[in-house]
């Protein structure tokens, strides 16, 4: 069902159908179930993938995982961060991404909170982590639809290259394409929410440009980008389209 689907793409939609399952717990436990069972699929066929394209050793017993979280909600305050009811992350602001966690491999309970107000969390969902891996796992959507977002991050590259890729964390914006400024497609039709592969490339100083997919119609310029060699990054759209904040990027790295 989900074998032509990338790592980054299994692991959103494994995140998508926990959600489903939490949101339906007590509304709906027939749907809820259906959707725990459609997690548990994308969760299995996610490891079968990972392993098959050589991105780390597997979930060997007792291994641990790198993780790091990014706040990418544009109208969310600053946050504070629990993972298994202990706070770990304090005052998060937007556009800020932690360091790198150690943890063992596992299945972990993350809360988010406004930071300081311990009454209600703005968001509860389950994430799971392979061991031998490393995570950023984004905090994204507007407040009103706050989800957690993972991505599989990897740094190893082919030596003198660079590699890149690109991740849509704006809630309004349509999918858009990602090119050199006037010229060719690097990333093509990304939605909200998808991560792309990364792409090696030379090291090399280039202006971007973010279409609306299919489209010459630029919504974002990003002039003067540097990649250098043996670097991999993580281009991330935030903001809002036509709103504030507005609309921009920012870059990764593992």
């Amino acid at each position: 069902m989900y074998s032509n689907e990338n790592p980054d793409q299994l692991a959103w939609q494994a995140m998508k159908y926990d959600m489903l399952s939490n949101y339906y717990k007590y509304i709906d436990p027939n749907k809820a179930i259906h959707y725990y069972h459609k997690h548990l699929q994308c969760m299995q066929q996610w490891v079968m993938c990972e392993r098959s394209e050589g991105m780390g050793m597997g979930g060997g017993g007792g291994g641990t995982a790198k993780v790091r979280v990014l706040h990418a909600s544009p109208d969310a305050p600053n946050v504070d961060v629990y993972v298994n009811g202990q706070k770990i992350l304090e005052n998060v602001p937007y556009k800020q991404q932690s360091e790198y966690l150690e943890v063992p491999q596992g299945q972990y309970r993350i809360d988010i909170y406004a930071a300081g107000d311990t009454t209600q969390p703005v968001l509860t969902q389950n994430v799971a982590v392979e061991a031998d891996r490393q995570y950023t796992v984004a905090a994204a959507g507007k407040v009103n639809q706050l989800q957690l977002i993972p991505v599989v991050d990897n740094d190893h590259t082919a030596y003198g290259n660079a590699k890149v890729r690109f991740w849509h964390l704006s809630p309004n914006a349509p999918a858009v394409d990602v090119a050199v400024k006037g010229g060719d497609v690097l990333f093509r039709n990304v939605p909200f929410g998808r991560a792309t592969r990364y792409i090696t490339v030379p090291p090399t100083t280039a202006d971007l440009e973010v279409r609306v997919a299919g489209t010459n119609q630029v919504v974002l310029e990003v002039p003067g980008v540097t990649l250098n060699p043996n670097e991999a990054y993580t281009a991330v759209a935030v903001g809002l389209a036509g709103e504030q904040p507005p609309l921009e990027a920012i870059f990764l790295q593992p």
